[in-house]
C-alpha cells in the first residue's frame, strides 16, 4: 500500500487548502482513513478520520466545522478540505490508513503512512 499526500501549500490566515491523498491497491475501500498533522517541534496529531463507507466522520475540537474529510473510493481518494485556516494550523500533513481495530484517534491505529505535505498559514 502507497499513499501519496498532495495539495499543500501557501495560504494567507482565513483562506482554504484541499489536501487530497492518493492510495494505491484495490483494498481501499475497506478501510478507514485518517489526517494526522505536526508542526515543527511538536509530537504528530490527529485531525480527522473517516470510516470505510464515509458514512462517519470524526474530528478533533480544534477543527471541527472549519475542516471537512470526504472521500471517493472509486478514485482512491481521500480528501480534506481545509477553511478557515489560522497560522496554528500550520504543519505536516498526513493521510494514514486505519487498520483494523483501535481507536480512530490514537496514531498507533493506523498501519500505513504517507509522505506528508506542507500547510503553512501566514498571519
Amino acid at each position: 500500500v502507497q499513499l501519496q499526500a498532495f495539495g499543500g501549500g501557501l495560504v494567507q490566515a482565513g483562506g482554504s487548502l484541499r489536501l487530497s491523498c492518493a492510495a494505491s491497491g484495490r483494498t481501499f475501500s475497506m478501510y478507514d482513513m485518517g489526517w494526522y498533522r505536526q508542526a515543527p517541534g511538536r509530537d504528530r496529531r490527529f485531525v480527522a478520520a473517516i470510516s470505510s463507507s464515509g458514512l462517519n466522520t470524526y474530528y478533533t475540537d480544534s477543527v471541527k466545522g472549519l475542516f471537512t474529510i470526504s472521500r471517493d473510493n472509486a478514485k482512491n481518494r481521500v480528501y480534506l478540505q481545509m477553511n478557515s485556516l489560522k497560522p496554528e494550523d500550520t504543519a505536516v500533513y498526513y493521510c494514514a490508513r486505519k487498520g483494523q481495530g483501535g481507536s480512530y484517534y490514537s496514531l498507533s491505529s493506523y498501519d500505513y503512512w504517507g509522505q506528508g505535505t506542507l500547510v503553512t498559514v501566514s498571519s
